[in-house]
């Protein structure tokens, strides 16, 4: 193949990920409950500012796993406050933006923020569990 060349091969589909949206206190309620037979992943993300936007797309671009693994939800901070309130009422972890919680069964078993927030130990951590 010349400099100029194009490679004309298809690039490999990557699987289309399905973010779920947490909007509301009953939803988060809801998934404490599910997190009992399946770890949920939430994703506090605050859309207007550039450190959470960076931190939410190196987690989505590094996410690979199916969701068998956890279900994935995301809080936009800005307009559900009141939820990210109640997470830190129901997990007894302090409230940052951006951050992650896992929660399988009762338990958290993984909270980061900022920089520290890493799909591919999350996915590690689920695999292990």
């Amino acid at each position: 193949m010349g400099l100029f060349s194009r490679n004309k091969s298809k690039p490999e589909a990557k699987p289309i990920k399905v973010w779920n949206e947490l909007s509301s206190i009953e939803q988060l309620n809801e998934l404490v409950v599910a997190a009992q037979d399946k770890p949920v992943v939430i994703f506090k993300h605050s859309t207007r500012c550039g450190i959470s936007s960076m931190a939410w797309n190196s987690f989505r671009n590094n996410w690979t796993s199916e969701d068998t693994l956890a279900d994935v939800y995301v809080l936009d901070l800005l307009n559900h406050r009141d939820v990210s309130n109640e997470i830190t009422e129901v997990t007894g972890v302090y409230h940052q933006s951006p951050q992650a919680i896992v929660l399988k069964g009762a338990e958290v078993i993984y909270e980061a923020t900022h920089s520290g927030i890493d799909a591919r130990q999350i996915e590690s951590i689920l695999r292990k569990r």
